[in-house]
């Protein structure tokens, strides 16, 4: 068993920003000459709030799976990230009348979590074509990001489970999947 915590969304972000910055602070001098991109705080939000409605309904049938919100910045020359924490399926708990959890009922919490994972990824796919459409003061050349943590129960065996998903397209990419009906170039990372 695998009693790791996953990464916080918010350290993930942190470190994503510190390599970004690290491996090219060039890009993200002030650049006196360029008119600096504004988007707007409300545009983020509203694509926070959007992301929340669409893994808040992924499962009707357990509304409570969206650990805390979605959490979104712009990063100045790269462009918008957002970041939530999911837990795919609810499990039995430890109590003291319940010391310990079956091995039966083990297996059928990671097949239910394997089983959900296609409609997770699928969400995300569709959070990331929303975003391009709808924050329209990210520059087209621009990244759109969207980070998934998956949560995990300490005696979970996340044999097939990955702890989180990242997928990450360029805005331009994405208006034009859309614009044509064509698969958007997503690069997709489980972690």
């Amino acid at each position: 068993m695998n009693f790791r915590r996953p990464i916080s969304p918010i350290v993930l972000a942190a470190v994503l920003a510190a390599a970004l910055f690290a491996a090219s602070p060039e890009k993200f001098a002030p650049k006196t000459l360029a008119p600096k991109t504004k988007v707007g705080r409300a545009s983020i939000a509203a694509m926070e709030q959007s992301f929340n409605q669409r893994l808040a309904r992924l499962w009707a049938d357990e509304p409570f799976l969206l650990l805390g919100t979605t959490r979104g910045f712009y990063l100045e020359g790269f462009g918008s990230v957002f970041s939530a924490e999911v837990n795919l399926a609810t499990g039995p708990n430890i109590t003291p009348f319940r010391p310990t959890i079956a091995k039966a009922d083990i297996e059928r919490h990671r097949k239910k979590k394997i089983e959900r994972l296609p409609a997770l990824k699928q969400a995300m796919r569709d959070m990331l074509t929303a975003s391009a459409a709808s924050l329209d003061a990210v520059p087209v050349n621009e990244q759109i990001v969207v980070e998934v943590t998956l949560s995990r129960y300490p005696w979970e065996d996340m044999t097939g489970v990955p702890t989180g998903i990242l997928m990450q397209a360029q805005k331009k990419n994405l208006l034009d999947a859309q614009r044509t009906g064509a698969d958007p170039a997503i690069r997709e990372q489980e972690f």
